[in-house]
């Protein structure tokens, strides 16, 4: 059993090592379990051109390393690997590495969430070269250029209609006949002039690997059977997220799509515990907006601690 921690962070994106920053400053030596993903979802990107103080922008991996290393000039431990239980009954809380537990007074949730991917393989080896998981993150890159988005929900459709604004044509493609989204987002999307739609089709591959660039995609009629090919400069994968919360069920309030439930800024169901970044926040999804959340759970946890964060109920007791 290590000894006890003051505040420990699990996840190392930019909620994660701006809590870690935060926490660092007020003297509270905090804890950084970074995981097997390191860095978050920005290791998977390359330029990032809408973080504030870089004009020119900064890569993804970079922008990371900065954080990361920010947070560790003001004393934050950063340590690898997967945590693989947490108990969060009682205080101090125990957070296990395998056989190795450790011990903290207050907990930052910051473990993020992970785009749905199509599992083609290529799409990954794309990433950040054309294949995107985010338009707002790279949609500008796509300016004046064709692109085309993958799914049918509401993500593909505010996806495709963030696109509409820069790209000079948005093709949705859909495995089914019927769009699952809202029916305002559907309205919306369908009432646009440069979207257009392809039904009950699938993306089995695209190209081009060997280019190191998106060229087209390689689609198949699920119905026919038939295959044909899209040119494309971009594609933007809008089948969903899948928030990091595993661990924490049965422990932590969530809302009926598993993201964490937060109140009166980053406090979770439980007293002591708080949650940052996109692990509770399935709305702006940006680093940006991760790293403020961060902010906001380190000093909550900071005050939690000097006992000028008012509860408004016992360990459990906070509103689900």
């Amino acid at each position: 059993m290590s000894s006890d921690r003051q505040v420990i962070i699990i996840g190392s994106g930019p909620a994660g090592l701006t809590a870690a920053l935060y926490a660092a400053r007020a003297n509270l030596k905090p804890l950084v379990i970074e995981g097997i993903e390191a860095g978050g979802q920005l290791m998977l990107t390359t330029m990032v051109e809408n973080w504030p103080g870089y004009r020119d922008g900064i890569m993804g991996p970079d922008l990371m390393t900065e954080l990361r290393a920010q947070a560790e000039r003001f004393g934050a431990e950063i340590i690898q690997g997967d945590v693989t239980a947490v108990e969060l009954s009682k205080r101090p809380f125990t957070v296990s590495l395998g056989k190795t537990q450790y011990l903290a007074q207050t907990l930052i949730v910051a473990t993020g969430a992970s785009a749905k991917w199509l599992d083609l393989g290529v799409d990954k080896k794309l990433s950040g070269r054309g294949v995107s998981t985010c338009a707002t993150c790279d949609g500008f890159f796509f300016k004046g250029r064709p692109v085309a988005v993958i799914g049918g929900g509401d993500t593909a459709m505010e996806e495709a209609i963030y696109l509409s604004k820069l790209a000079t044509s948005v093709t949705v493609i859909h495995r089914r006949d019927l769009l699952r989204a809202s029916k305002v987002m559907q309205d919306k999307a369908l009432s646009i002039p440069n979207i257009s739609f392809i039904w009950n089709t699938e993306v089995v591959d695209i190209k081009d690997v060997d280019k190191g660039e998106v060229t087209s995609l390689v689609l198949r009629n699920i119905q026919t059977g038939e295959r044909s090919e899209l040119a494309v400069d971009g594609v933007f994968i809008g089948i969903g997220h899948v928030p990091n919360t595993a661990l924490f069920s049965g422990q932590l309030a969530m809302h009926d799509n598993g993201y964490l439930k937060t109140h009166d800024g980053s406090r979770t169901s439980v007293s002591g515990v708080f949650a940052a970044g996109d692990v509770q926040d399935h709305v702006y999804r940006q680093a940006v907006t991760a790293a403020g959340s961060g902010c906001m759970a380190a000093i909550d946890a900071e005050r939690f601690l000097s006992g000028t964060l008012h509860e408004s109920s016992a360990l459990h007791g906070a509103p689900a």
